[in-house]
């Protein structure tokens, strides 16, 4: 199966790596990186691992979620099933307004 990611879930790890890279170390956030890429490869070859969101929103009525390895678990990463492709849609802490996050367009770079 093949995998992508779709921006919006590019620009939520990057942002997380960031936080991370300011709030932590460098080590934490390579390490937030790798449990990213590591979770992505198992869902790849897996890819209904994760249980379906219960949304009524009709963009996410497809969308199933799985949350990271640790240390990383609070986590979650957002994916659906479109033909033979795994799309990557989000990433983000779990403690966020997920349903409000997931409807409302990603936050913008500011420069």
């Amino acid at each position: 199966m093949n995998l992508r990611k779709a921006d919006d879930f590019i620009a939520d790890v990057d942002r997380q790596f960031e936080w991370y890279v300011l709030n932590a170390d460098w080590e934490t956030a390579d390490r937030y990186l790798a449990t990213v890429e590591a979770t992505c490869a198992l869902l790849g070859k897996h890819p209904f691992l994760g249980p379906r969101l219960k949304s009524k929103h009709p963009r996410l009525q497809d969308w199933r979620f799985f949350v990271l390895f640790r240390p990383f678990n609070k986590h979650i990463v957002f994916y659906e099933l479109v033909a033979d492709e795994l799309v990557m849609r989000r990433s983000m802490h779990g403690n966020r307004d997920l349903q409000r996050r997931l409807t409302e367009p990603p936050p913008t770079e500011q420069a």
